[in-house]
């Protein structure tokens, strides 16, 4: 276990997720004060909580409910059982499930300016996860969870009949994995990846603003590519930029199907960077949506309540993001993208959908 304050903390700065740091279900807007303020190129540490196992209809109870799974009160984050048990507000029929820290000011960010976030460090907080199934949601609403169907808002969510397939957390070979038993003493196994789910800006907005569609402010993308290494470019819309994270995955197959992830707590060492308005365009194209980057790949996002619309988006995001960073011909740039080019369903289960391009960048040296 990684309880707060223990263990290596290797950013500048140190965010824990307490009732006063964090929202629950919601993203912070403009009326959301800062819980910390950083420079421009700066580290921070944030120790972010996974919604598994304290939301409502788990009991909001992390040690009662993972008693079940013979998981002792002294094998619970101490931030996840003081959440649970405080009077932060969540609805859990009208919020989302995400627990969301932050908002951290940078300063310098201006509207039209880009926050870089470089992911440097994440380490797992504790030896297990939840892979969970709720009543319509997920890629097949109405055939899982194999359960009676819920009893619907405004009754105890704890009948709501969802499925939570609790995970456990393995070493071998110098590796971690995860391990889902099926019976009869078989399991699959299969190797993590952690990411987080959730990195955002601030919206600009006095209005509510639900956790789970992602959009133009990042948010919940759940783009599994944005492991330790890789970069997340947003648009910033409010001074400071606001940015939060939560979410925090250990393994996610693209589309997301059950409805979530192996999701389970990380520490997440993250450099938050500005890049002005005057060079924004040039590294990431037009700017008006997130963007990831890795070592091999940049990943260009098409985001819609619509499927086929989200990957219509990508594609218009991947053809202007070659047009503007490579001077690429827009025709060429389409041929390009058809060519070589692979589109990836992030997920299908955010009720804004998600689909990411990789391109790879070893296509493109300086001279041919």
């Amino acid at each position: 276990m990684l309880q707060p304050h223990q263990g290596p903390i290797a950013g500048t700065h140190y965010l824990p997720t307490t009732p006063d740091t964090c929202l629950w279900g919601r993203l912070p807007n403009r009326s959301h004060a800062e819980v910390l303020r950083v420079r421009s190129g700066e580290t921070v540490t944030i120790d972010t909580l996974s919604h598994e196992g304290i939301l409502e209809d788990q009991g909001r109870d992390p040690v009662g409910y993972l008693k079940q799974y013979d998981v002792p009160a002294d094998g619970v984050l101490a931030d996840a059982r003081d959440l649970a048990a405080s009077d932060v507000a969540h609805d859990y029929d009208d919020d989302g499930p995400h627990v969301v820290t932050g908002p951290i000011a940078v300063d310098g960010a201006q509207p039209g300016d880009l926050l870089r976030v470089d992911v440097l460090d994440l380490t797992i907080r504790a030896p297990y996860g939840f892979v969970s199934s709720r009543h319509g949601y997920g890629a097949l609403p109405g055939d899982f969870p194999l359960t009676p169907i819920d009893t619907g808002p405004g009754s105890d969510p704890r009948e709501y009949g969802s499925v939570c397939h609790f995970t456990e957390v393995v070493s071998s070979g110098g590796r971690l994995y995860g391990v889902l038993p099926f019976g009869d003493g078989r399991a699959a196994r299969f190797p993590l990846a952690p990411f987080l789910g959730l990195m955002g800006v601030a919206v600009d907005t006095d209005e509510m603003v639900h956790s789970v569609p992602p959009g133009g402010h990042g948010g919940n993308l759940d783009i599994n590519e944005l492991q330790v290494g890789s970069s997340l470019y947003l648009p910033v819309q409010l001074p400071g930029a606001g940015f939060y994270a939560g979410d925090p995955h250990y393994a996610q197959g693209d589309g997301e199907v059950a409805l979530t992830a192996l999701e389970a707590p990380l520490r997440a060492t993250l450099r938050l960077s500005v890049i002005p308005a005057a060079q924004a365009g040039q590294l990431v194209g037009a700017g008006e949506a997130p963007l990831a980057e890795t070592a091999t790949h940049w990943i260009p996002v098409g985001l819609d309540a619509d499927l086929n619309e989200a990957m219509r988006r990508a594609v218009r995001a991947a053809v202007d993001f070659l047009a503007r960073t490579q001077g690429m011909p827009r025709d060429t740039a389409l041929a390009y993208l058809s060519a070589a080019a692979d589109f990836e369903v992030s997920q299908v289960v955010d009720a804004v959908k998600g689909v990411h391009c990789l391109i790879r960048k070893a296509d493109f040296p300086a001279h041919i």
